[in-house]
């Protein structure tokens, strides 16, 4: 096969049919129905153990506002729950839009919070299980997500390695681009499996433009204000119109369809509101296929969609437990795929099989833009594991680059002016060697910036940011290259402009890299190791960044007059000494960092004369208040 081929669609239908030889979509569908039956209040869910597994399911009825309720239609920005940060990351783009999920959905988490966090920690600490699986119907899913997300990040920030799985049923779409987009940056879409039958409307139902003035806004309120898994919800539906019916399923069909006619241009002239992540396992009467790419995702909704009818995309919601009662017998049966010619290859009749999966064969509309969709959905390029492996290549392209740097800093450091590396790129002129190095900067950043780009559109493996040689690498170049890039950020008075450089100009791929560096696996004894010389790069990158800080202090003790700030400041000044004190002692810098005029010497000095004057003015106050007021003192 070739290399292009070596991720073929023809394994979402494999994925399918693994899961469904798996005991987690009954179990989590039994749960569903328990808790959907024994739901008498609203807001419910259940805990169970079953065997190694423990499962935690949420009702699909739940209240999830209305009417005065604006919060059915509307997103809101997600950070974190119950003070913990969801997404390690940070956006790609400033630009771009905040991670943000659907309003009424976080309101009924959140009202739930507090019992599902003492609950689940419980089982957490104890419990020798050795998974959990979130699961949920309709509304209950969507809650289950959140719960998911909230027990990723905290799992992460206790370093436990407690698998995790989501399952939903029929569950509405949930957050924004920018929402789906970073659960992917976190490698968390494995973690999810929304399992979406041919024709059910809920899941597709956010892609319709809801306004006051459409014609089915009395359904769609009924329709939020209960899930449809609620004893009321036959009664609602039989007080709605087949007209009113039908002008729903339209509206919600020509969404869809409009999404998915141009691609990314559609989306342009289009917005979406949500957007689908995870993996979805499509189910109807014929099998299933999981597919995972958000664009596929939602042209499969609008092809299975447009097969139905206003009757069924409503049904359909209710009869999950009859197409996963199914689904274990008609996914093991061997299908017969050979209807005319013999697929010529592996991947056709993988493409074959997968259509008829999706339960689109009869429709002849149907089967030739499915056909198109699932080709789509192949990855174009080398696979990720071949990616890595052809890395290396790219990275010895830009080694050279490196040990130019390198070379200019062994200069800099044996310079008669003693500045230093840091201080000498500071105050470059127009000297060709400055210009030469400032140009290798910018190619470097766009090597390792492009390295990061395809580990976080999952081009490459998923533990490739554990990878040693690479990790390294990451933090070889960053401990280079971040003081060039902190002394130009100074040299254009940016700090001026935007504030100092930690907080407001660093580089995020300098963040990413700290946090592969801290996630490592460190050998025995190689914290405590003691260093001989001085490094050959200062340890800390953002060394130089702390002693402009630490200058703009210093120059706010000559300044200030408030006490309590005085206070804040000298804190801060002497915090800093002695971290660099603690630095320099254990050889954690570079000589630059002591050569006679640079930044930190220089500020060294300038500490000094403060402390004597601050030391004779609190001796002779009088004499040397007045000096300090500008009198001049005979």
């Amino acid at each position: 096969m070739a290399a292009n081929e070596t991720s073929p669609f023809e394994s979402s239908e494999m994925l399918a049919r693994f899961l469904i030889s798996t005991p987690l979509l009954p179990e989590s569908w039994r749960l569903c129905s328990k808790v959907n039956a024994s739901a008498v209040n609203f807001r419910s869910f259940v805990v169970e153990r079953v065997g190694n597994v423990v499962y935690v399911a949420f009702s699909g009825f739940q209240m999830a506002g209305g009417g005065s309720d604006p919060s059915w239609r509307t997103l809101e920005p997600l950070e974190s729950i119950g003070g913990v940060p969801l997404f390690s990351t940070r956006r790609n783009k400033e630009e771009e839009e905040p991670v943000k999920v659907h309003s009424g959905m976080l309101n009924l988490f959140s009202s739930l919070f507090n019992s599902i966090q003492n609950q689940v920690l419980g089982i957490l600490e104890n419990t020798d299980a050795k998974s959990l699986v979130i699961t949920g119907h309709s509304i209950g899913g969507a809650i289950a997500s959140l719960c998911t997300l909230w027990l990723l990040s905290y799992i992460n920030s206790i370093s436990s390695s407690l698998p995790v799985m989501c399952i939903t049923f029929g569950s509405p779409l949930l957050g924004n681009k920018s929402f789906s987009q970073a659960i992917s940056r976190e490698k968390w879409g494995g973690n999810f499996c929304h399992v979406v039958s041919k024709h059910d409307i809920m899941p597709r139902f956010l892609f319709a433009p809801i306004t006051p003035h459409t014609s089915q806004l009395n359904f769609l309120l009924q329709f939020w204000h209960f899930s449809m898994t609620s004893p009321e919800f036959g009664k609602l539906a039989a007080q709605v119109s087949e007209k009113e019916k039908a002008e729903l399923f339209t509206a919600v069909l020509d969404s869809l369809e409009t999404a998915t006619q141009n691609g990314e241009a559609a989306e342009a002239s289009v917005p979406i509101l949500f957007h689908p992540f995870g993996n979805y396992l499509f189910v109807s009467e014929e099998g299933a296929l999981c597919v995972d790419s958000p664009h596929t995702i939602i042209k499969m909704m609008h092809l299975m969609l447009s097969t139905g009818s206003p009757t069924s995309s409503i049904e359909e919601h209710l009869k999950y437990g009859e197409l996963v009662n199914r689904l274990s017998l008609e996914m093991l049966n061997k299908k017969n795929i050979m209807l005319g010619n013999i697929p010529n290859s592996s991947y056709e009749a993988g493409l074959e099989l997968a259509i008829q999966s999706s339960g689109l064969a009869n429709q002849e509309s149907a089967v030739i833009p499915a056909k198109e969709c699932l080709k789509s959905a192949r990855r174009i390029g080398l696979s990720p594991a071949l990616k890595a492996a052809n890395l290396p290549l790219s990275l010895a392209k830009v080694v050279p680059f490196r040990a130019q740097i390198e070379l200019y800093k062994s200069r800099c450091d044996k310079q008669d002016d003693q500045m230093g590396y840091y201080d000498t790129f500071k105050t470059r002129g127009s000297a060709k060697v400055h210009m030469e190095v400032n140009k290798i900067r910018y190619k470097l950043a766009r090597f390792w910036d492009s390295v990061i780009d395809m580990f976080e559109k999952n081009e490459l493996p998923h533990d490739f940011d554990q990878r040693a040689k690479w990790v390294c690498a990451s933090q070889f170049y960053k401990l280079l290259a971040e003081p060039l890039d902190i002394a130009d950020y100074y040299k254009q008075g940016k700090h001026m402009e935007k504030g100092h450089y930690i907080e407001h100009g660093r580089a995020r791929r300098y963040e990413i890299f700290d946090r592969w560096w801290k996630n490592r696996e460190v050998t025995t004894g190689e914290e405590n190791k003691e260093r001989s010389t001085f490094a050959s790069s200062t340890q800390d990158s953002c060394f130089w960044a702390k002693v402009e800080e630490a200058r703009d202090w210093l120059n706010g003790m000559r300044s200030e007059s408030d006490s309590n700030k005085l206070d804040t400041l000298w804190g801060k000044i002497e915090n800093f000494e002695q971290y660099a004190i603690e630095l320099i002692q254990n050889k954690e810098v570079s000589i630059d960092v002591l050569a006679r005029n640079s930044s930190y010497s220089t500020w060294v000095e300038d500490l000094k004369e403060f402390r004597q004057l601050r030391a004779n003015v609190q001796r002779f106050p009088q004499q040397f208040g007045r000096f300090l007021d500008g009198e001049v003192v005979p």
